[in-house]
């Protein structure tokens, strides 16, 4: 039998469903390509177990079944070599929560955590609610704003991209070798600057770590949003020294848009690391899931693949359109390039306007809702985020703002 179709191209209509994207501001023309959730509907799989979960109707405490754990395994074995344990998963009712909760179990007050900015808006505040201070590793964006010969900024009709991020190594061993710096938080793939870390970065990020006694926590909860014949290693799968020193955060809530339903898990190899999360978990009371994530979860994994492969293929191709159209419309705006993640990076310093007034007068002349760079810390000022997860007639709709933005303001 040949696989179902989905429809990407559904224009569901969120506004009233209590969504955080979609409600957040009072007005019909608001067209919101910020927050990280998709506009699609689920596959159906996972609809169908929510179904049946639903007409059980009882909502009770939920014990998570061995089916479950069952579920994860299998799916990053099969899909990314990852060999795991049940015994080292511990459910949580999402990442962020799990980060603090490491956090605390490995940090005391005055200590540092290490970071790679611009990065993910969460970490700031999950380091500073735990009394600690960040330690900033900046990613260094190569060809900034310069055409493919790096002499200058490119001219109308060739590729708007900026190249890629890299990590300064010099500067991460620098970091990392503070003795107050007790963790690193790395962001695989890596949001919002959309790399997907090779073996061999990877690789270098793990010995620089073991050489200066800094454990690893890997984010990898972007790991199924690849393109481009790139490819997610978990950290975890290079080596038992690195996986042994490392912990592991990971949810189905972004590549199978369930972020709502509040499921995810941290992956610990070694008891006592594992023995000191469960009792942070805990502590900060996030020891709970229901039962909906556990059902979407089982579903995902098990009968959600053919869904996310086409979901790839459709995002891939939103991007494609994205970097068409700025070529050819918005050379000054370049893009980096995206290898992971549906979050798409412009650099929009042409406009010498700081990132946040930059989203606020978007919003204001264009109903154009985007991310403010400078949330992901000051190496993000003068760019914007877009979320290229929804029907490609937004990313149409968007683009189009946009361009009516520049123009009127002679641009």
């Amino acid at each position: 039998m040949s696989p179902m179709k989905y429809n990407f191209d559904e224009m569901i209509d969120r506004r009233g469903s209590g969504s955080y994207k979609w409600d957040g501001i009072d007005r019909k023309d608001i067209l919101p390509m910020w927050v990280a959730d998709m506009d699609f509907r689920a596959a159906d799989p996972i609809m169908d177990a929510l179904r049946k979960r639903v007409e059980h109707g009882v909502f009770g405490y939920t014990r998570v079944p061995d089916a479950y754990y069952q579920a994860v395994i299998d799916w990053f074995r099969r899909r990314h070599g990852l060999e795991m344990k049940k015994e080292w998963i511990t459910y949580v009712p999402g990442v962020v929560p799990a980060i603090s909760a490491i956090i605390k179990a490995f940090t005391c007050p005055g200590d540092k955590v290490l970071i790679q900015t611009p990065v993910y808006n969460c970490f700031f505040s999950s380091i500073r609610n735990n009394g600690c201070g960040s330690a900033e590793n900046t990613l260094i964006l190569e060809n900034a704003a310069e055409d493919n010969t790096g002499h200058g900024p490119a001219e109308a009709g060739t590729p708007a991209h900026t190249g890629r991020y890299v990590i300064d190594f010099d500067d991460l061993e620098k970091k990392a070798a503070d003795p107050a710096v007790k963790l690193m938080l790395l962001c695989n793939p890596h949001n919002p600057a959309g790399r997907v870390w090779t073996r061999e970065e990877l690789t270098r990020i793990g010995e620089i770590c073991l050489r200066n006694n800094v454990m690893v926590v890997a984010d990898e909860i972007h790991c199924e949003l690849v393109f481009g014949g790139h490819k997610y290693i978990p950290f975890a799968s290079i080596s038992e020294e690195f996986q042994h020193n490392c912990v592991t955060c990971i949810s189905p809530s972004k590549a199978f848009n369930i972020a709502g339903l509040q499921i995810a898990n941290i992956v610990a190899s070694d008891p006592e690391k594992k023995a000191k999360i469960d009792k942070a978990v805990n502590i900060n009371e996030v020891c709970d899931v229901n039962p909906f994530g556990v059902n979407a979860l089982i579903a995902a994994y098990n009968e959600g693949e053919e869904w996310l492969e086409q979901l790839l293929e459709y995002i891939s191709g939103n991007w494609q359109y994205m970097k068409e159209f700025c070529a050819k419309k918005l050379p000054d705006f370049p893009l980096v390039e995206l290898e992971g993640t549906y979050l798409a990076w412009m650099d929009c310093r042409k406009l010498a306007m700081p990132s946040m007034q930059l989203e606020e007068d978007l919003i204001e002349k264009t109903g154009l809702w985007l991310n403010a760079g400078s949330m992901y810390g000051e190496d993000g000022e003068g760019f914007m985020r877009w979320n290229l997860a929804c029907p490609r007639a937004r990313v149409i709709d968007g683009l189009g703002r946009f361009l009516k933005y520049i123009s009127a303001a002679g641009k």
